[in-house]
């Protein structure tokens, strides 16, 4: 991670990355116990972790990168649907509301674009996950292989998905 990501991570900390982290760690538990619920209970614990230190990452669909599994087909929109109801809705409300606190503050607008980015992950978080990229000899690298599809290179992003967890990946098959 670079210095400014960790100087943005600090300040993002402070400008409530923090108490959203808990409120994603405070879902995630509440989905574990309903036991319904856990299969978003590991997704909510990887979000919690990317909402505590999300410079340096990115957002990405996992279908854009040539991942269609169950989390990127219908049962990937019908779970999307029920985290929406069941603790979507609450925590982009707690994202919104911190962005229109850090809004008020000029200072704090580029952290409010950040908690407005969060609380879209936050209404429809499965079939999305997170990577990080980095740079390497002045060109864009990732901290994972190059998978081929179709004679193009596509990345594999490494972390972990934020909804129905595909355990393994295996290179898809070329055309």
């Amino acid at each position: 991670m670079s210095p400014i990501s960790v100087l943005l991570n600090l300040l993002w900390i402070v400008c409530g990355g923090l108490w959203m982290a808990v409120g994603w760690v405070i879902a995630a538990v509440v989905m574990a116990i309903t036991i319904i619920g856990l299969p978003w209970t590991r997704a909510a614990f990887n979000i919690a972790a990317y909402t505590l230190l999300p410079f340096g990452q990115k957002v990405v669909s996992r279908a854009a990168y040539g991942h269609n599994d169950m989390g990127t087909g219908p049962l990937g929109v019908l779970g999307n649907v029920l985290w929406l109801i069941l603790a979507g809705w609450w925590l982009a409300l707690g994202h919104l509301i911190t962005a229109i606190m850090l809004a008020i503050t000029i200072v704090g607008i580029p952290f409010a674009w950040a908690h407005v980015k969060l609380a879209g992950l936050a209404l429809w978080p499965i079939g999305r996950r997170s990577w990080v990229p980095e740079l390497r000899t002045g060109v864009l690298a990732f901290q994972h292989p190059i998978l081929r599809v179709r004679g193009a290179a596509v990345f594999d992003p490494p972390r972990a998905s934020f909804g129905f967890v595909r355990i393994g990946s295996k290179a898809p098959e070329t055309a």
